[in-house]
Formats: structure tokens, C-alpha cells, sequence
């Protein structure tokens, strides 16, 4: 009786532990084995090599989904779930869930340059984000939870802040780190790919955000935001106050709210493709309608409570540039779903023209209309 016992007590505390180590309700999976990494990565210079790969790090919550997510982007050649900037040297996942070695739950993505931008990989990584919080993601809770960006060189440094201030403007609060990697220790064997071992096992980013990485189509490193100054003399005062302040244009008296010319549209700030006319249609709202984006991941949907009303905001990915909003449920328009989207944030591109001003890629989509 006392060994049957004994054994309760022991399972008891086992399973105790182990909830408080994963997300809550969600335990993670407990340490089988001894931790035997090689020593940690300790960058002083850009990492690389004779194939041209680059390298980024990314914590983002559990690393179980961000290496998911990283791995099904076009262009990553691996993912190494791992702890960054830890203070203890070559820590075990049951010290990370301690809290007390200051490390972060961190993916190492290898990317081809000549096949994925670094700004591509980040805006993926902010697509899936919830970047006004600190130390949790998702159901975790913890320090190890803590979402950041590190960089190993100072290319990276530029590519990853000029990132980050198009993020900030989305957000009130923004609790992203972003600094230099101190040191980075891969985690036991059993989390590398755990969820290609594990199809089943938890994680915090949804399938249908990383079918929609995995499917993207525009690569972000050709669309920069100007700076304030440029962009005022380049804007009109209407297309400023609609792009960087939210405004909103009157309708029916806007520049395409008529305007059925075959051509693509694109964020008047940056260049971004976004719209093509083969899925605008006229919606009698007064403003250009679109079935859809060109590539989803172009644009950002964000929560508008602004006005009384409950609605979702559109912003351009790589400009942040206030859009419109995309409304559900629309009966009359195809899908159900109408982007109602302001002229005076958009450029349109003629179909002759498309080849001389650098979208010529995608004339053949405009073939269904």
C-alpha cells in the first residue's frame, strides 16, 4: 500500500510540473532526454556562407509554431528551434521554464537572399503576432514567451528596424525586442520539426496563417516606405490624410470608384501590388470594391473600433498605409467579401504599361477578368 502510494504522490507532482512549463491547459511535452547541444552560437559578424545564405532570429512564443511557419516560407532552407540570449550557459528546456535563465523560445531561420528577402521573412513573422503584449503568446505565459528579433550583423540591424517602425505605426503599444544576438543554444532534438513529428501537437498559430505564408506571392524588399519628409511632397494633402492619418475620401466622387480599366493597383506609398482589376467590381458603396487582395499577405486586417462602429481596418504591408476597410456576409459581392478600399491610397497601372513600370509578372492574371 505504501509503494502504491508512494507512486500517486510522484505522478502527481510530475504532471504539476509539467503544466506549469507549457501553455496553460496545454502542456508541453515533458524533457525525455539528457541535453547534449554543441556549444552556442556566439555571432560577432554576419553569419553565411559560400551559398549565400543569411540568418535571422526570431522568438515568437512557442517555437513549435514559429518553426512551422518560418519553415513552410519559399525560400528558408532550415529552422532550428533553440533558446536565445540566455544567461545560463547551454540551458535545458526545464531551466528555460523556470524563468530564471532570462532565455527566449527562439527560431533560427537560414534564408536564401537571391530567393526570400529578409524583409519578406519579417513580415511574415509580425503576420502572426500579437505584438502589444509581453511575455505570453497565445495560451503561454512566461518570459521564455517573450517575442523578439535578433540580429548578427548590420545589414540585418537596418533591414530589421526599418521593419519594425512600418510595425509601430500599426500599434498603440508595442513590446517586440529588438537587439543583437548574444548567444543561441539549440533546443534538445525532440523540438527540432516537432510538429512535422507531431501533426497533432499544440501550437499557437493557426493552419490558415501558415497556408497563407506558405502561399505567398509578392516579395516585400522592392517596396520601401519613405520617409515623412519625402512623403509629404510626393502625396497630395488628400492622399497623406487617407494614407498616414486614416482618413477617408467622399464617395462616389473619387478618382476609381468608376474606373473598370484592365490594370493592377498598388499602394500609392511604396509600389505594393495589391488590387487587380480583374476582381473589382462595382459595389454601389461609392468607393473602389475588390473580391480580394492579389496576395493576402499584402495587406494586414486589424479590429477599427474608431466612429462608434466595430469594423476591420486594411493597411498595406510594407507602406502600413491606411487602405479602407474589407467587410463579410456581403450579399451582392463574390465571396461574400468586398474590400472597400479609398482611390486616393492606390495608383492604377494600365495594362500596356505594366511591363516598363515593373509589373509585368502580373498581366497574366488579369486574363480572368
Amino acid at each position: 500500500m505504501k509503494k502504491f502510494f508512494t507512486a500517486i504522490v510522484l505522478a502527481i507532482f510530475a504532471l504539476t510540473f509539467l503544466a506549469s512549463c507549457g501553455a496553460q491547459g496545454l502542456p508541453k511535452e515533458q524533457d525525455k532526454s539528457p541535453k547534449n547541444n554543441p556549444p552556442p552560437l556566439t555571432i560577432n559578424k554576419k553569419e553565411g556562407n559560400s551559398m549565400g545564405t543569411n540568418t535571422i532570429y526570431l522568438a515568437g512564443g512557442c517555437f513549435w509554431g514559429m518553426e512551422k511557419l518560418m519553415s513552410s516560407l519559399t525560400g528558408v532552407q532550415k529552422v532550428t528551434s533553440g533558446y536565445a540570449n540566455s544567461d545560463k550557459e547551454n540551458p535545458t528546456y526545464k531551466e528555460v521554464c523556470t524563468g530564471t535563465t532570462n532565455a527566449r523560445e527562439t527560431v533560427k531561420v537560414d534564408y536564401d537572399p537571391q530567393k526570400v528577402s529578409l524583409e519578406t521573412v519579417l513580415f511574415a513573422y509580425f503576420s502572426v503576432l500579437d505584438p502589444t503584449v509581453a511575455n505570453r503568446q497565445g495560451n503561454d505565459r512566461g518570459s521564455q514567451y517573450q517575442t523578439g528579433i535578433y540580429y548578427n550583423d548590420g545589414d540585418s540591424e537596418k533591414i530589421v528596424k526599418q521593419v519594425v517602425d512600418v510595425e509601430r505605426k500599426r500599434w498603440k503599444t508595442f513590446k517586440v525586442e529588438v537587439k543583437p544576438l548574444s548567444n543561441f543554444y539549440p533546443a534538445e532534438e525532440y523540438h527540432q520539426q516537432y510538429l512535422e513529428k507531431n501533426p497533432g501537437g499544440y501550437c499557437h498559430i493557426s493552419p490558415r496563417a501558415i497556408e497563407k505564408v506558405k502561399n505567398l506571392k509578392v516579395d516585400a524588399h522592392p517596396y520601401q516606405l519613405p520617409d515623412q519628409k519625402t512623403l509629404k511632397s510626393k502625396l497630395t494633402p488628400e492622399q497623406y490624410a487617407v494614407t498616414q492619418e486614416r482618413g477617408t475620401e467622399r464617395p462616389f466622387t473619387n478618382k476609381y470608384d468608376a474606373h473598370f480599366a484592365k490594370g493592377i493597383y498598388v499602394d500609392i506609398v511604396t509600389g505594393e501590388p495589391l488590387f487587380l482589376s480583374a476582381d473589382k467590381f462595382d459595389s454601389g458603396c461609392g468607393w473602389p470594391a475588390f473580391s480580394k487582395p492579389i496576395d493576402p499577405n499584402v495587406v494586414v486586417e486589424q479590429q477599427d473600433s474608431s466612429l462608434g462602429m466595430q469594423r476591420t481596418e486594411v493597411s498595406s504591408r510594407t507602406g502600413s498605409s491606411h487602405l479602407g476597410h474589407v467587410f463579410f456576409g456581403e450579399p451582392n459581392a463574390p465571396g461574400g467579401v468586398r474590400y472597400c478600399i479609398d482611390s486616393a491610397a492606390l495608383r492604377f497601372i494600365a495594362e500596356a504599361d505594366m511591363d516598363k513600370e515593373g509589373y509585368g509578372a502580373y498581366k497574366k492574371l488579369l486574363d480572368k477578368q
